[in-house]
């Protein structure tokens, strides 16, 4: 009773949390959350995703708030699991939750940092699998983001999420697009088409939140991913794909000078 009364207190010293995690029977982080038991719920519905059995893999998880993702990769026999944010309270979050769960560092398991995705190549190492979710949108340059990433952190697989609105229509790339339509002076009409790739800025709040910066449609997301040098493989659910690391697009234009081919 008083282990429980303990871990209850140490949950409230570090409250509020955005991860809702049963840390022991009927002890959870976020019991109230606005959006319910999150993020399991969403996690139920991409799970089958990825591979079940993580052994002898590594995982980055960038942007890891309190830890859910990393603990649930370790669950699945990941060797080497990094959870890596900017904020404090989170990564003590994530120390509390993993430890409690028996994944702490010290017996082998999460290992947490104070690390901003745009300094992911001061890490010095790929990893099998690369999460980023939740992270996206809260970014002021968030393609370059995507650039880093898959420069210098990325082995193989990108679990990537983020906000989206707008259209959740696909879109086929356009290869050259015309300054006017021929014969005229008229704009070509595919830029008013809803389904077009378009990266959404919102300049004060969203949510209540000053740090929601962007909200792409699908079309966008698709479209960073494949500019980054991702292959999207599957869309398990709305707002989530799992990618592998591939050739960066536009090598003509000097891109593959900087970001290597696969496996390079």
């Amino acid at each position: 009773m008083a282990h429980r009364e303990a871990l209850r207190a140490a949950v409230d010293r570090l409250a509020p949390w955005f991860h809702n995690i049963e840390l022991e029977q009927g002890v959870f982080t976020a019991p109230d959350h606005f959006l319910g038991d999150y993020p399991r719920f969403k996690f139920a519905r991409f799970a089958g995703a990825l591979p079940a059995d993580l052994s002898g893999k590594s995982v980055l998880d960038i942007g890891c708030n309190a830890g859910f993702y990393s603990v649930e990769m370790a669950r699945r026999g990941a060797a080497r699991v990094l959870g890596i944010d900017s904020d404090e309270r989170y990564l003590a979050q994530a120390r509390l939750a993993s430890a409690t769960l028996g994944f702490d560092l010290k017996n082998g398991g999460v290992e947490f940092r104070n690390l901003s995705v745009y300094d992911v190549g001061a890490l010095g190492e790929r990893f099998d699998l690369v999460i980023f979710m939740g992270v996206l949108y809260h970014l002021r340059h968030p393609l370059l983001a995507l650039d880093l990433i898959r420069e210098h952190v990325a082995g193989d697989l990108l679990l990537f999420q983020t906000m989206q609105q707008g259209s959740t229509a696909p879109w086929r790339p356009i290869e050259d697009h015309p300054f006017h339509m021929a014969g005229t002076f008229d704009p070509p009409p595919f830029f008013d088409d809803p389904a077009y790739p378009k990266m959404h800025f919102i300049e004060r709040r969203f949510a209540g939140d000053w740090t929601n910066w962007w909200a792409p449609n699908r079309a966008c997301s698709e479209a960073m991913l494949r500019a980054a040098g991702f292959a999207i493989e599957a869309h398990p659910e709305e707002e989530v794909y799992l990618c592998r690391v591939s050739d960066v697009p536009y090598a003509e234009w000097g891109a593959a000078a900087v970001y290597p081919a696969k496996g390079a």
